[in-house]
């Protein structure tokens, strides 16, 4: 019932830029946290960055100072921009999101279907 959507991915340069968005739907209420994960070939997934309600945001060491992640909460809607991409940030992108259940008892971790980004020349 309660899904994340990402749009699409694609092929870019090194150097280049691309964003990501993400919405999530069928609930009500807003995401507490929503973020990117990424799974390169090969590799286990890890955390790209993550924004709170609030707008508090944490980067992987790796993408920082190249990538923003920012949140419309009125449209339940969380993007990422990748700037200076490089072909190490190659790997499929998912979108992550906690919603609250339960009258707010709980989060409910959800996923997008992921969407790959591959940077190359």
């Amino acid at each position: 019932q309660v899904q994340l959507v990402e749009s699409e991915g694609g092929l870019v340069q090194p150097g280049g830029s691309l964003r990501l968005s993400c919405v999530a739907s069928g609930n009500i209420f807003s995401p507490n946290t929503m973020g990117w994960y990424r799974q390169a070939p090969g590799k286990q997934r890890e955390l790209v960055a993550v924004i709170t309600l609030g707008g508090s945001t944490n980067y992987a060491d790796s993408v920082k100072g190249r990538f923003t992640i920012s949140r419309d909460n009125a449209k339940d809607t969380v993007y990422l921009r990748m700037n200076s991409l490089k072909p190490e940030d190659t790997a499929v992108y998912y979108c992550n999101a906690k919603v609250p259940v339960g009258g707010g008892s709980r989060d409910l971790e959800i996923w997008g279907q992921g969407t790959l980004v591959t940077v190359s020349s």
